[in-house]
């Protein structure tokens, strides 16, 4: 029985052995890079649309916060006390509890989701009417926007500047 020897390998000679072409590098540098670009866009999009849902979980938090003070007023809010004449853009007055509710709600908002306070793309509506009220907030969501709104007549939709929540509840 012949047993088996190891031998070492010889090192290839400089003849035999390859190299990596300056086109190959090339190529590959250029495949990193599209592929770092792509990486890129999807840490963008990612973002924007995080920022987006942010937007939207706050919105429905706020108009929470104006269902809860008009439980707490049921009646008051059952006769149409914290009804909005259409959607509010600007923050009314207070007078009465409902009145001062509503006003504290709107200047929440426009605090919290506005760049400013200012702001007049920040609007809300209350309506309550056989028990069934429905708060409605739109606000300008052209950070998590798409494409473009005006030219795809799509203010509304997925992707438009202007976004709108609506909760409707029965107290």
């Amino acid at each position: 029985m012949k047993s088996k020897l190891f031998r070492c390998r010889r090192a290839p000679s400089p003849a035999s052995q390859a190299g990596v072409s300056l086109i190959e590098v090339m190529v590959s540098v250029l495949v990193l890079g599209v592929a770092l670009l792509g990486i890129a866009a999807m840490q963008a999009t990612a973002l924007r649309n995080g920022q987006s849902s942010l937007e939207r979980s706050q919105i429905v938090a706020y108009t929470y916060s104006a269902i809860d003070a008009m439980r707490a007023n049921r009646q008051e809010a059952l006769a149409g006390a914290y009804n909005t004449d259409g959607m509010e853009c600007s923050v009314p007055g207070g007078g009465s509890l409902a009145q001062d509710d509503v006003s504290r709600w709107m200047t929440s908002l426009k605090n919290g989701i506005a760049k400013n306070p200012d702001d007049e793309s920040v609007c809300g509506q209350i309506t309550c009417a056989a028990e069934v009220c429905t708060v409605t907030v739109q606000w300008d969501d052209t950070r998590g926007k798409q494409g473009d709104a005006a030219a795809d007549n799509a203010d509304n939709v997925e992707g438009g500047a202007q976004r709108q929540v609506q909760t409707a509840v029965r107290l």
